[in-house]
């Protein structure tokens, strides 16, 4: 059972510059290759605060040479912004100059916002994305692909830069239904799932969904990888994790307003940080989620693990304005004490199962 990171580079403030929270996402990433973490994964949004980093490729290119062990994904690149066969040269340079230690994560995406400043219409995304999805398979399996669908059409093409991983590299699918599970498993993809920042029975029906999405596809539930986003947080501190928790809360109010189209600030770019509908009040989130001291958030995890049963649990880190060396200090805190007794616990438990 392997522990990653989820890497959302968000900016709270103009307190905290745009450049500095790219080059803190980056050095998060260092961190989290020394600590120990199997893998850093980068979002992908637009045209707001809710996350800086425009493209996931990017980001992993950017990381590449500064680390040498530490697998990037992308979670993820939203499929229906771009166009396929250039992000299949994308992906096959990415690859290569990571030396094959690329993860593709993809999906549809969901903010209106976002799709209405690309002049796409969010209601086709789905479909679009499938269509693009087929694309990507194709380009990523054949030397040379064609492709004549509703949405592109595509002559015989080569991707000049391919690939190094073989078969080819692996595609995780940000899967938020029994639909897009379904749809995983029927190709062989992994998936990429959340509870957002819900509790043990959000992440009991998660696990169920997975079980009946699988054998729906006529497939067993570990016949693909299972990789949870979730918030998790250790200290002693009451007060700072109490601002992880506001942090936490912030980043999914403005995931809200962005669905909602909900106003921005008067400049046009910092969206409007206002209580929603979904909103959790910090003592609820505090039992939700896997914070505490380390004993407890290990505790924790524990129990979420033995639920969903994921190959990889991809922490939080940044959040809202969480103060970088306070990050780094917890990254560091991960890969001294809870990886190692995450590891230890679900290896001793895997034995005795078997």
């Amino acid at each position: 059972m392997e522990i990653g990171a989820f890497i959302l580079a968000q900016q709270r403030s103009y307190d905290q510059p745009s450049e500095q929270v790219i080059l803190n996402s980056i050095e998060q990433t260092q961190a989290c290759e020394a600590a120990g973490f199997a893998s850093a994964w980068f979002a992908e949004h637009h045209f707001n605060n809710y996350s800086l980093v425009p493209s996931p490729l990017q980001m992993v290119a950017a990381c590449s040479g500064r680390t040498s062990r530490i697998r990037l994904g992308t979670a993820v690149c939203v499929l229906p912004l771009y166009q396929p066969q250039r992000l299949l040269g994308e992906i096959g340079f990415a690859d290569v100059v990571t030396g094959g230690r690329l993860d593709l994560g993809v999906g549809s995406g969901y903010q209106q916002f976002e799709f209405e400043r690309f002049g796409v219409d969010v209601d086709d995304a789905p479909e679009v994305f499938l269509e693009h999805l087929e694309i990507i398979e194709k380009g990523l399996k054949q030397t040379i692909f064609e492709h004549h669908g509703k949405h592109i059409d595509i002559p015989p093409t080569a991707i000049a830069v391919r690939n190094v991983q073989k078969p080819h590299v692996p595609i995780w699918i940000a899967a938020g239904s029994p639909r897009s599970m379904g749809r995983a498993y029927r190709a062989g993809h992994n998936l990429f799932v959340t509870a957002l920042q819900d509790g043990l029975d959000t992440i009991r029906n998660l696990r169920g969904q997975l079980e009946q999405s699988a054998e729906a596809a006529g497939k067993q539930v570990t016949d693909a990888k299972v990789a949870f986003l979730r918030c998790a947080y250790a200290s002693d501190n009451d007060a700072e994790i109490e601002h992880y928790l506001d942090c936490a809360r912030f980043q999914r109010r403005l995931s809200e307003a962005l669905h909602k189209r909900r106003q921005q600030m008067p400049d046009g770019y910092l969206l409007t940080e206002t209580p929603t509908e979904k909103d959790v009040p910090l003592d609820q989130l505090r039992k939700n989620l896997p914070v505490g001291s380390v004993n407890q958030v290990i505790d924790r995890m524990l129990e979420e693990i033995s639920i969903l049963k994921p190959d990889q649990v991809a922490i939080q880190t940044q959040l809202g304005n969480f103060d970088q060396k306070t990050m780094l200090k917890q990254i560091e805190l991960w890969g001294d004490k809870i990886i190692p007794a995450l590891q230890k616990e679900t290896g001793a438990r895997l034995v005795a199962a078997q």
